[in-house]
This record gives structure tokens, sequence and C-alpha cells, in this order.
């Protein structure tokens, strides 16, 4: 059985207990240093008067009740484009968890615009990749989607998060041990 975070600690501290201060203090570094790195952090929002009932179609049922509201919304980045004072990104919206984060697996809530007014670098934000928004539902603005016409609500970007790519490895992100780690 592998003992769990709480064990390891009690037993560094056991075998330094006996021995000189530089050891002791040279441990202390790297145990500080593993939880340090083990840990993720999610984005810190500003959510104090979000609406979070008003989602993508609910605003293009009735943008005149949704104008101005401050919505949260994120999804998968359909396509991006740098305007000449703006960047306009088109996203397929999903439900958040907890922190934020679109949760893929559930069912779509449709589209919508995310307006920047200024510039990103759309290789970064790029199609594929998860992002999450804050900022007020400004007006509907009409499009295609192929060769259907669609109504996208247009969110003007206050906050951002552009998640980190996901990465297939399912192995855990850190481990104790002694020795070389080499992966593919």
């Amino acid at each position: 059985m592998v003992p769990g975070i709480p064990g390891v600690l009690k037993r560094v501290i056991a075998i330094t207990r006996d021995r000189p201060g530089s050891i002791r203090s040279l441990t202390g570094f790297i145990v500080l240093g593993l939880f340090l790195t083990a840990c993720a952090t999610n984005p810190k929002w500003a959510v104090s008067g979000v609406d979070q009932n008003t989602t993508p179609a609910k605003a293009v049922a009735n943008i005149q009740a949704a104008r101005g509201h401050i919505v949260q919304w994120g999804g998968v980045i359909i396509g991006a484009q740098n305007l000449k004072d703006a960047t306009q990104l088109e996203v397929l919206a999903y439900p958040l968890d907890e922190a934020g984060r679109p949760k893929q697996g559930a069912e779509p809530l449709g589209r919508f615009l995310a307006l920047k007014n200024q510039y990103l670098e759309t290789v970064d934000w790029a199609a594929g990749r998860l992002a999450t928004f804050i900022g007020p539902v400004q007006d509907t603005r009409a499009g295609a989607i192929g060769e259907t016409t669609y109504t996208y609500p247009v969110l003007t970007i206050q906050q951002s998060y552009l998640w980190p790519k996901s990465s297939a490895n399912t192995e855990p992100r850190f481990h104790f041990g002694i020795g070389i780690g080499l992966h593919n």
C-alpha cells in the first residue's frame, strides 16, 4: 500500500530528526518543491454580478433582456479572427464546472462570439482550445455555420482564461522515488 502525503512527511521528518541541520533543511526544501509543483491552480474569477442563468441560446432568444448582463461562458474555440481593432473568437459553449472549465462531455449550449478589443494571438487562441470568458452580452450578430444561417450572441471579453492543452498522458503528475524517469 502506498502511504499518503501525511505518511510520507512523517517518514521524512523521522529520518531527518537525528541528522545535521543542513540535511534537514535540504530535505525540507525538496519536499516543499514537490508540493508546490504538484499543485495546479485554477483561475481566480471576479464573479460578483455574473448572471449564471443566461446561456448563449437564451441570450439569442431575448437579446433585449440579456443585453448588458455580465455572463460567464466557456467552451471550445471554433475559430479566431483578428479584426481591425479587436479579436473575434467563435466558441461552441458548454456548461462550466466549479472552476469555470468547460465540461466537454455535456450537451453543448450553442455558439457565441467573444470579442476582445485588443489583439490576441490566434495561434494561441486556436481552434480546439478550451477557453472561459466573463463579460457583458453586447448584441447578436448574423453569421453562418456551413450553409446554415446562425445568430450568435456577442460577449465583450472583460476576463478570459485559455485552459492548458490537455495531455493524453494518464500517468500521475508527480512521483515519489529515487532514480531517473524516462518517458516517450
